[in-house]
């Protein structure tokens, strides 16, 4: 094939047209974000994973309902994310959010003193239990802005809603992590 890459509009409608090796490169695009995000609402990896793979069966059989010139990236992440989500309520179990959702994205790059070390590991413990205690949609909206970087818009498209909605659901979502993290005595 060689030149630039496809845009994911182009890989989009070249699926549509029954090219599978099209829609083969999205997954490839797609999977690892797709997979945390359906993490960050099962709380875990089998269940996550059956999301995923689910999400991607439907979005490939939706493709005919696909708005052309729509983004493909959020629309994927809230067939995934409803699939995480009818799967959690089926199964109703209260898993904890495991650390794997969010190594590598909570630290920065600097290297700590052990004493740092130590305190940052000890902070990211405490979000994650706090997190885990969380309604799936607070972790679900949480997780979209901060470890996955989406923008309002993408929010806003993968959450379904409007992004003044995005904006009141971040910010309760954030006073209710708030609430749930302990009391550090700084200031």
């Amino acid at each position: 094939m060689g030149g630039r890459p496809l845009e994911d509009s182009e890989l989009v409608e070249l699926a549509r047209q029954g090219d599978v090796s099209a829609y083969e490169e999205l997954v490839r695009r797609y999977q690892d974000l797709a997979a945390r995000t359906a993490y960050v609402i099962t709380g875990g990896a089998a269940d996550a994973q059956d999301a995923v793979q689910e999400g991607f069966v439907k979005a490939y059989l939706s493709l005919g309902r696909f708005r052309a010139g729509a983004p493909f990236r959020p629309w994927l992440l809230r067939i995934v994310a409803n699939e995480a989500i009818n799967r959690r309520r089926a199964a109703r179990r209260h898993m904890n959010l495991a650390l794997r959702a969010a190594e590598g994205r909570l630290t920065g790059d600097a290297v700590p003193s052990p004493e740092g070390a130590a305190l940052a590991q000890e902070e990211q413990a405490e979000l994650l239990s706090a997190m885990a205690g969380l309604r799936p949609e607070d972790r679900l909206v949480i997780a979209y802005r901060y470890w996955f970087d989406l923008s309002e818009a993408e929010m806003a498209d993968a959450l379904g809603c409007a992004q003044g909605t995005v904006k009141s659901r971040l910010s309760r979502a954030i006073g209710r992590l708030r609430a749930a993290l302990p009391e550090r005595g700084l200031n």
